[in-house]
Order: structure tokens, then C-alpha cells, then sequence
């Protein structure tokens, strides 16, 4: 029989930290896949929020039973694994960045496509960032920013010490996950989530988003229930509706319990 007080949520889980835990080997709680199992089986719909680009995270979702995702930090939206779109960073603003390395000796590398390599110049790229395995990078001596219209991310080799020497760095939105070098991403994933939302023709109200870090911080607004996890970042949690239990002390099922949605 159906449900007339039923109301539909969007729900929304950051990965590391919010829905993966662990070190170093990430896992997902058990209390966590069943929550989202009974959200989805009572017709709500549930999504990752990422920052990873399309590429890095869609294996990893479809792996842990994910259809739906807000990827590259927001810019990109793939519902029922079909890839809907994703937005480009400015390209203006990170070819300014891109110069300005080369005037003053940084090595970088670019995204220009939704894959898993990234590409630079030459090797000098891999040698700064002392081989980092995050992605394939591939080294393509011919690489012409004149002839590439899109970029999707940048990464940028250079130092927590030396990056202030760019200039033109605080012109788009950067993150360091690494030493060795920072990345060049879109970092508000709000933006994804209200895509999605609107694709569904949903009110913003009915979205929840749960998150852990500093990069959840522009996805905790006003119009949405936004739920910190216990081990957030403090600035997460003044912004929360809610703070939950930590993410391996099964939050995440606490607070569907907590709001009744499960």
C-alpha cells in the first residue's frame, strides 16, 4: 500500500571520511550499507558527492552499489550510471595559472578529458611530485593549450612553502591533498547537488547531505539538511543541522534512525 505521508529525499555521502573509513585500508561499515539499502528500497535515492573526477570514482561507486553521483567537485552529475555532464573549470583563469608556471619554473599537468591519466609536457611533471600514483601520468612533449578547449582539473607542482610565488593560484579554486603539489578543481559541490535536484524537478529542501571535511564545507547550506559526522572538522560542525556519531561508529545509520528516514 502506498505510503501518503511519504516524502521523497535526495540523499548525498562524501567517501573518505564520511562514508569510507579506515586506515590505510578503507572499508565501508556494514551499519552504512544497510541504512542506504533501506533508504533506496522505501524509494528514496541516494548519490555519492565527490571530488574525484567521473573517471577515478565510477568503478569504485558501482563496486560499493552506487548508481548516482556529484562528481568533480560538483561539476559533474551521473544518474542510473549515465554520465549527464561535466562542467569545466574556467579556462581562462587556469591558462593565466599555467603561464605563470612556466614564466617561473613549475611543473604542472592537466585533465583535459574524463579519464584516468593525466597529461604534461615532460617528465619534469612526475620528478616534482616524486612519482605520485594518485593517476597515470602520461608525458605528451607535443601538448598545446591553444588546441585543448576544455579543462577539467589542473595540478600544479609546488610546495606549501613556495605556492604563495603563484600569483594567479587564488584566482581558481585549489586543494592540497599531496606535498608535492596542489590541485586545481572545482570545489563546491552544491552546485552538482542542486543539478541533480533540478533534473528530478525536486525542491532543494528535500536534499541531505553528509559530510567530514573542509572540501563538504560550500555543500552545508541553509537550504538542505546538511549532517556532520561525528569526526568532522569543527567549521563542519557549527554549519551542521545535525552531528551525528563518528563515521566507524555507525553515523550514518544514527542519524537515519535520528530523523526517522529508515
Amino acid at each position: 500500500m502506498e505510503n501518503k505521508n511519504f516524502r521523497k529525499k535526495y540523499f548525498f555521502f562524501d567517501i573518505d571520511g564520511t562514508l569510507a573509513v579506515g586506515n590505510p585500508g578503507k572499508y565501508i561499515p556494514e551499519s552504512a550499507k544497510d541504512a542506504i539499502e533501506k533508504l533506496e528500497s522505501q524509494g528514496h535515492f541516494c548519490a555519492i558527492a565527490t571530488g574525484r573526477s567521473q573517471a577515478m570514482a565510477f568503478d569504485y561507486c558501482r563496486e560499493i552499489g552506487f548508481k548516482n553521483m556529484v562528481s568533480d567537485g560538483g561539476n559533474g552529475i551521473t544518474i542510473n550510471n549515465e554520465l549527464i555532464k561535466i562542467d569545466p573549470l574556467d579556462r581562462e583563469s587556469v591558462v593565466k595559472l599555467i603561464k605563470e608556471c612556466d614564466e617561473k619554473g613549475f611543473s604542472w599537468a592537466i585533465s583535459y578529458d574524463n579519464s584516468k591519466v593525466r597529461y604534461c609536457k615532460s617528465s619534469k611533471f612526475i620528478e616534482d611530485t616524486q612519482n605520485d600514483d594518485y593517476m597515470e601520468t602520461a608525458v605528451d612533449e607535443s601538448l598545446d593549450l591553444d588546441k585543448i578547449d576544455v579543462i577539467y582539473k589542473a595540478y600544479i607542482a609546488c610546495t606549501l612553502e613556495n605556492e604563495h610565488q603563484l600569483k594567479n593560484l587564488q584566482n581558481v579554486p585549489f586543494a592540497r591533498y599531496q606535498n608535492t603539489y596542489v590541485f586545481v578543481e572545482p570545489d563546491d559541490k552544491s552546485v552538482g547537488i542542486k543539478s541533480v535536484l533540478d533534473y528530478y524537478n525536486a525542491p532543494y529542501e528535500d536534499a541531505v547531505v553528509f559530510g567530514d571535511g573542509k572540501n563538504d564545507l560550500k555543500m552545508f547550506t541553509d537550504e538542505w539538511t546538511s549532517i556532520a559526522m561525528g569526526n568532522a572538522i569543527d567549521k563542519l560542525k557549527e554549519k551542521a543541522t545535525f552531528v551525528t556519531k563518528d563515521a566507524a561508529d555507525d553515523g550514518i545509520a544514527y542519524a537515519c534512525k535520528h530523523f526517522n528516514w529508515i
